[in-house]
């Protein structure tokens, strides 16, 4: 059996059927034996043999809102350090409890969720979890937005930027973000992850602009092995349609970042670019 007909043929098992309701939008144009179409469905074997071409372990989730079809790769509930991507989990939690009145969001505060969003400030991102309870009041109900396979690590502080998260987590989040959150808050977080820094213009965003996507990004090289991690979890297409959440652990190669952000660009490019025209 040829590996591009293996990898076919796993693919299909991994594609679960549409859910019996979902989001808000128009109805899907396949039915449920081909829940993603033939194109579509041809762009996730290819994209699912590059990344199995690549060093590493790469979670993919890919997630089509409007029919609820929904593909996981072999890696998508590997546990792969987070970096980065738990601002966004700290964004939601911030502007609900402003809601609930347990906070109060200053302009500066404002200002801080901005640029750890638009351009995955550290600082920024340090000073709302110093100043707003850290594991305490986030991590709490970091859960309750989708992360419920989350661990923080035991060797290091039980901080946002030492959390090991999966692919599925990054999913439900993001489905989180589109579904859950009150419409002023949707829009602000879809505003914010369109218009990101060029520091982000990777991952999902490798989508292309017809695609209109948007995405956080997380990214870092401070691992036990010497590896890298490149993340990335977003939306593309109309009424940001499809989700995507991928995550990247190169394991210990020459170059890991470059490596990883070409993976999970890649990935984006072979699923969506040219996919919706442009």
């Amino acid at each position: 059996m040829g590996k591009l007909v293996l990898v076919a043929l796993l693919v299909a098992f991994a594609l679960a059927p549409p859910a019996r309701s979902g989001p808000a939008g128009p109805a899907g144009p396949t039915g449920p034996a081909d829940p993603f179409g033939p194109d579509l469905r041809a762009r996730i074997v290819r994209a699912q043999a590059y990344a199995d071409s690549r060093p590493g372990d790469t979670g993919i989730v890919l997630r089509d809102r409007w029919t609820g079809a929904v593909y996981r790769s072999r890696a998508a509930g590997t546990l792969i350090w987070a970096c980065s991507t738990p601002k966004l989990a700290m964004a939601v939690d911030l502007l609900l409890r402003q809601d609930s009145g347990a906070v109060t969001l200053t302009a500066e505060d404002r200002e801080l969720v901005h640029r750890m969003l638009h351009s995955s400030d550290d600082a920024a991102a340090h000073v709302l979890w110093t100043r707003f309870g850290g594991e305490a009041e986030f991590a709490a109900r970091f859960p309750a937005y989708g992360m419920t396979d989350m661990r923080f690590s035991d060797r290091h502080p039980h901080h946002w930027g030492w959390i090991r998260t999966t692919a599925a987590d990054l999913d439900r989040l993001i489905g989180y973000v589109l579904t859950r959150l009150p419409p002023r808050h949707r829009d602000y977080l879809v505003r914010e992850l369109r218009t990101v820094d060029v520091n982000q213009q990777w991952g999902v965003w490798g989508a292309g602009p017809a695609a209109r996507p948007g995405n956080k990004n997380g990214w870092s090289d401070d691992n036990d092995d010497g590896s890298w991690i490149m993340n990335s979890v977003g939306f593309a297409g109309p009424q940001e349609r499809y989700t995507l959440a991928l995550m990247n652990d190169t394991k210990v190669v020459e170059n890991g970042e470059e490596t990883g952000r070409e993976t999970t660009t890649r990935i984006a490019g072979i699923l969506f670019q040219g996919y919706f025209g442009g």
